[in-house]
């Protein structure tokens, strides 16, 4: 047998309700014990987003459940409403934003796991009744797999 499968791995398994609840985030799966990270993410209207950015070596994922998420992807503007899905591959330049006026609903899925610390972090800060700046929100990605990319 290969070491990896000696591996134990747990499954997980949650309600509705259920798994780590930071205010407008809740994890359901992260880092270390799983090698993707899923997030259910719910946006105020006027969340201005990350700012452009791009990863080395992490896919990021969008499934709508609920509203118009606007996805800011290699110099195009896609508004995704429920039931789209966006995969955006290592090197991709993009953000995105609710300029609505309806909270936003989705899930996130990075590959591999990581990420979920940075969102955990700024919904932290949005519990505390502090909506984090742009560059606020570049200086926690900066710990993790982020690069931010100047506009122009």
């Amino acid at each position: 047998m290969s070491a990896g499968q000696n591996e134990k791995r747990n499954a997980a398994v949650y309600g509705p309700e259920e798994g780590e609840v930071l205010g407008p985030l809740r994890v359901l799966a992260q880092s270390p014990d799983h090698p993707i990270s899923v997030t259910e993410q719910t946006i105020p209207p006027g969340f201005p987003g990350p700012v452009r950015h791009r990863h080395a070596r992490m896919h990021d994922i969008f499934y709508v459940l609920a509203g118009a998420l606007t996805l800011h992807l290699d110099g195009q503007t896609t508004a995704l409403t429920p039931g789209s899905f966006a995969i955006v591959p290592p090197g991709v330049v993009h953000t995105f934003s609710n300029p609505g006026s309806e909270p936003v609903r989705f899930l996130t899925i990075y590959h591999p796991a990581g990420l979920e610390q940075y969102v955990k972090e700024v919904a932290r800060r949005m519990g505390q009744g502090s909506q984090p700046s742009r560059e606020e929100m570049a200086e926690i990605a900066s710990r993790y797999d982020f690069e931010p990319v100047p506009e122009g």
